[in-house]
């Protein structure tokens, strides 16, 4: 009587003997097949599962990249920049309510500038409401002065809002904090969006690789059976499930990564080509399309992680099914 640890196989990979299961137990050299086949329906359609959640999820990591990265350079430009408004008084002279407010602010310690907008430019800014060719000398439109701060010695911002109230009427000092704030809002929510999105992601992997790795072992049955029989441990078992999902879901992996590894590699090099007009806008509010170095290792990592739940959901799944029937 052979003892069950001399029975089992001695060789790694996912291997086991094909048609003449009689001969292998007699002694006969065997044909070597693997447990799972490679090409089968199911695992080309477990594939392109992956492939497709792993291309929504490098999708939805890219963006929320993105968003995080404009939000951050808004922040930062917002930061160094306030600005003074001058509004039109009954019995003052607006231009010298504009000159003195540029004079008190570049009096200010901390300001590195200080520029007032011309009648002009004031008048493109409500050219998108008031369309253009208006004559805005009737109107009450105010001025603009923009005060650029130094951002490691910034100035006390509480006594110029002071000063400009007390010596020039009508002048108000806006260092943008609510917009600042409705910043960090959006990017908060849009991480946390994401985040949702890529859980969801993961649980739909999660339970397709579940179901496939119970319909591969229901039509495996008789080999798992064959392998228990000439002393093949559950942990033998499931690592040989576990190496073949590894490999299916780096696959398809691959395969969902790297398309949208390209299509944000295409939106950053032709955006302006293929977008056309609206490219300018979206590079005015993304900074441009592309994600940088760390944003495309962050979705290669990306890859390594799908592939490695892939592998570990169908260990769990194989363990808990042999256990069962045990």
């Amino acid at each position: 009587m052979i003892a069950p640890s001399e029975r089992a196989p001695k060789r790694h990979g996912l291997r086991l003997p094909h048609a003449g299961r009689v001969r292998d137990l007699l002694g006969h050299p065997p044909h070597e097949a693997p447990i799972v086949p490679k090409n089968s329906i199911s695992g080309r359609a477990l594939t392109a599962v992956v492939a497709i959640m792993t291309f929504l999820a490098s999708l939805t990591t890219g963006a929320v990249l993105l968003v995080l990265s404009a939000a951050s350079d808004w922040q930062a430009d917002v930061s160094r920049e306030v600005t003074v408004q001058v509004r039109p008084v009954a019995g003052q002279d607006l231009e010298q309510a504009v000159e003195r407010a540029v004079a008190i602010a570049r009096g200010t310690p901390g300001v590195t500038a200080v520029r007032a907008q011309t009648r002009e430019e004031s008048a493109r800014l409500l050219e998108p409401w008031l369309g253009s060719g208006v004559s805005l000398d009737s109107l009450p439109v105010p001025r603009l002065v923009l005060v650029q701060i130094a951002t490691d010695r910034p100035p006390d911002l509480a006594g110029l809002r002071a000063t400009l109230a007390s010596e020039v009427p009508g002048a108000t000092l806006d260092d943008h904090r609510g917009f600042t704030g409705r910043l960090r809002a959006m990017a908060d929510t849009t991480m946390m969006g994401g985040l949702a999105v890529l859980l969801l992601v993961m649980a739909a992997t999660v339970l397709s690789v579940g179901f496939a790795t119970r319909g591969a072992m229901a039509t495996n049955r008789t080999t798992v059976e064959v392998l228990h029989f000439i002393g093949a441990k559950d942990a033998y078992v499931a690592g040989q499930f576990m190496r073949h999902f590894l490999l299916l879901g780096l696959h398809g992996g691959l395969i969902g990564g790297g398309a949208a590894i390209v299509v944000f590699l295409v939106l950053g090099a032709a955006g302006g080509r293929l977008l056309g007009g609206g490219a300018a806008d979206l590079a005015t509010l993304f900074g441009g399309l592309s994600l940088g170095i760390g944003g495309y290792v962050l979705l290669l990592l990306q890859i390594l992680v799908i592939a490695a739940v892939t592998a570990f959901t169908s260990r769990r799944v194989v363990k808990a099914t042999l256990a069962a029937v045990a």
